[in-house]
């Protein structure tokens, strides 16, 4: 039996590499270079798609040999794209916009093979209602959570799961980041299967 080709998380976010363990195979994380800047007139769900090709073209070019992942996730309120909030005063301010709402989460994956010249991507998304939420309460877990990293301030997997009233996904870790039932419907396609002995 042929050995299995080397396999990249090419991200540095420690949710997607925490997601990506849950599969027990060997990989290494390399941090893709990335313009996440998006084009004029970019659909939110496009935007993930072409960041989750991106990242993993860039690392696949360094490492020709290895079966390499990349990811993205972009939040979608109105048509108009949520990032992260990087600081508390917008993170209060994401979630005063979406108390009561529902807000799509687009999470994409991609897989490349340089030495196949295998590429595919897959789109996960989630859509997750948001409860009405008091300012006391968004105050609280923010101290709590400091969700400052995350697309939307919500942190799920967390306290914040709290904060919703609903989630509607077909893969129920696409909103930490990475969502495995595409991962491995992609890496299986690469010829690289995690199954596999």
């Amino acid at each position: 039996m042929t050995a299995r080709p080397p396999l990249i998380l090419a991200s540095t976010s420690r949710y997607r590499r925490e997601l990506l363990e849950r599969l027990r195979l060997p990989f290494e994380v390399v941090s893709p270079q990335v313009d996440e800047t998006p084009r004029p007139g970019e659909a939110p769900a496009d935007l993930a798609v072409r960041l989750a090709h991106a990242k993993a073209a860039v690392v696949a070019v360094l490492h020709p040999n290895a079966v390499v992942i990349g990811s993205d996730q972009v939040a979608e309120l109105d048509g108009q794209p949520i990032g992260k909030p990087g600081t508390h005063e917008r993170a209060v301010q994401q979630l005063r916009t979406m108390r009561g709402r529902s807000v799509v989460f687009h999470t994409a994956v991609a897989v490349q093979r340089g030495a196949t010249g295998y590429a595919g991507a897959a789109l996960a998304p989630v859509t997750v209602h948001f409860r009405m939420l008091s300012d006391a309460e968004i105050e609280h877990y923010l101290r709590a959570e400091q969700p400052y990293d995350c697309a939307g301030s919500a942190k799920c997997e967390t306290l914040g799961i709290a904060l919703l009233q609903a989630i509607e996904s077909d893969d129920p870790t696409a909103l930490v980041g990475l969502p495995l039932i595409r991962t491995c419907e992609l890496l299986r396609a690469a010829g690289f299967d995690p199954l596999q002995p």
